[in-house]
């Protein structure tokens, strides 16, 4: 695992940072084929945070925050990625992404991943699921009910480099839909190089929304296969959110399969 093991930095934070996927907010909820929303793959910058120590290191985004991994075993691809989380109570205005995925990181050809957004607009929530193949738009999954506090497991399979399936389970209410997803195109095959479990300030018109108070996301169960390989969270790169020199998201691994964004 590779971590901030203190406060002290030798480099600022800027808003160059990671640019994770931009996401629209009011189209996705209404219709996200409409508004013509796309991911971008991960794009690290040179100015990350880097500890003194340099046995520890993290990652800073303006739009990303939990783990990733770089790289499958030798000889491997990453074929599928779970995680469980719990629908959070969120307050104030703006919205935040909770998602799994595979690829986006070091190989940006394509991404496929699913999850659900949470929005908040003068009082009033919202909980959409979604699913994508980037550089494909996002879909709407409709007819999946979603209510604070409920158990969400999203799983992310890649069948082949072209095709793939994705499973959301509310295991709250028994509700469980699985859609089948193929490349948009020859030029967008998945890599199987990268996966990670993200919670995302995303993109409206061009510039990120608010991120809204989500308190705490926590991903329990999570895991990840490459061939007959599975990942082991404390082996993984940290990634949190940082926006105007602020810090916004604090993400610990707790577990070898589990981790927890925090908002602060």
């Amino acid at each position: 695992m590779k971590f901030l093991a203190t406060v002290s930095i030798v480099a600022l934070l800027t808003s160059s940072t990671l640019a994770r996927p931009g996401s629209n907010l009011s189209q996705r909820v209404a219709s996200r084929r409409a508004n013509d929303r796309k991911s971008q793959p991960k794009i690290k910058s040179e100015s990350s945070i880097i500890e003194t120590n340099s046995i520890f290191h993290e990652e800073y985004s303006e739009n990303w925050a939990g783990v990733f991994f770089e790289s499958p075993p030798s000889g491997e691809t990453y074929s599928t990625v779970t995680g469980t989380f719990t629908v959070p109570s969120i307050s104030g205005n703006g919205a935040a992404s909770a998602w799994v995925g595979i690829d986006g990181v070091t190989y940006t050809d394509a991404i496929l991943q699913a999850g659900l957004d949470f929005t908040i607009s003068d009082g009033t929530i919202s909980y959409d699921a979604w699913y994508e193949w980037y550089p494909d738009t996002a879909f709407d999954i409709s007819g999946f009910d979603i209510s604070e506090g409920d158990s969400i497991t999203v799983t992310v399979d890649a069948t082949s480099d072209t095709e793939g399936t994705i499973t959301l389970e509310n295991t709250s209410t028994g509700q469980s839909v699985t859609q089948t997803v193929s490349a948009p195109d020859s030029s967008a095959t998945l890599g199987g190089q990268n996966v990670e479990w993200i919670v995302e300030d995303f993109e409206e018109n061009g510039s990120l929304v608010t991120l809204c108070d989500f308190g705490t996301i926590t991903f329990t169960d999570a895991s990840a296969s490459a061939g007959s390989s599975t990942v082991d969270l404390t082996d993984g790169d940290i990634v949190d959110i940082s926006q105007d020199n602020q810090v916004l998201t604090a993400t610990t691994v707790d577990s070898s399969t589990s981790i927890t964004v925090t908002y602060q």
